[in-house]
């Protein structure tokens, strides 16, 4: 082979083994059950939602005597062993014998939500022994708002396989991510205040800047339309006086008080028969 074949079948090699890895390193995520087609956009919304929480693994240890010792071990929309292959999501580990059981798989997943939790179920787990008619298990994972933290409490609630079909193991954990989104506690009111003392700033800042370095005022002159400020309390009297009045301005005063001058005549006459004669 000359050296450019030879060259060439290198690069395609290359190329081959880095789909290959590539392929191999993305991870597989939630396919809802159904045609994709079917999905609907709450469902899509939601596992968007999930997303964060993806990167994180999960492990609760149960022990019930001798018999049972077990470790389940959970990931969200992601396998918890990638090189299996398996789709498990949740998987159960006996401490004891090692056999690995998977409780149910991302590629049949339910999603749901309601104010303040997320349900996440995954189905087509390994089919039970003696116990629910031999159907396949089935996790059902309740995420609880829980603000400031991204994920904790990861625990099991209860196994049920007491029942002819339908059984489940329940789950729980804490997120943030199934908190609603917070609301602005800012009322019409205060938006507005907060409109009006910014536009005032701006007035006062730019009107002083604009009279010291364009016009060239000095001292209280600096004051934007201070004339105008100056004659404000003037005015609102003005205004005040010319609403407030009931009659003209010219019209003698219904009471007239005591005053000294009228206490001095009076006292005068008073005393004119003390005088001699």
């Amino acid at each position: 082979m000359s050296p450019p074949c030879h060259t060439s079948a290198l690069l395609l090699v290359f190329v081959a083994l880095a789909v290959a890895g590539a392929e191999q390193s993305e991870e597989r995520s939630c396919d809802v059950v159904g045609d994709e087609s079917s999905e609907s956009q709450m469902e899509r919304a939601l596992l968007k939602k999930l997303e964060p929480l993806s990167h994180m693994r999960f492990n609760v240890t149960v022990e019930k005597g001798k018999t049972e010792n077990y470790i389940y071990h959970f990931r969200v929309c992601r396998e918890v062993n990638s090189t299996s292959h398996d789709f498990g999501g949740l998987v159960q580990t006996d401490r004891q014998t090692g056999k690995t059981t998977v409780i149910g798989r991302i590629n049949e997943t339910q999603v749901f939500n309601g104010s303040d939790w997320i349900m996440l179920i995954y189905k087509g787990g390994d089919s039970y022994g003696r116990h629910c008619s031999g159907e396949k298990r089935r996790a059902v994972i309740m995420i609880s708002c829980k603000r400031g933290v991204t994920a904790s409490s990861f625990s099991i609630i209860s196994e049920e396989r007491e029942k002819e079909q339908e059984c489940f193991y329940l789950f729980e954990m804490d997120s943030s991510v199934a908190c609603p989104a917070e609301n602005s506690h800012l009322s019409v009111g205060s938006i507005l205040l907060i409109t009006f003392v910014s536009l005032i700033a701006v007035y006062i800042i730019g009107g002083f800047l604009y009279q010291r370095l364009v016009v060239g005022a000095k001292g209280m002159e600096q004051i934007p339309h201070f004339a105008f400020w100056q004659d404000l309390g003037n005015l609102v009297a003005d205004g005040c006086d010319f609403v407030c009045r009931s009659k003209p301005r010219n019209a003698p005063a219904a009471y007239r008080g005591v005053g000294d001058d009228q206490l001095g005549e009076e006292s005068e006459e008073r005393d004119d028969h003390l005088l001699p004669m």
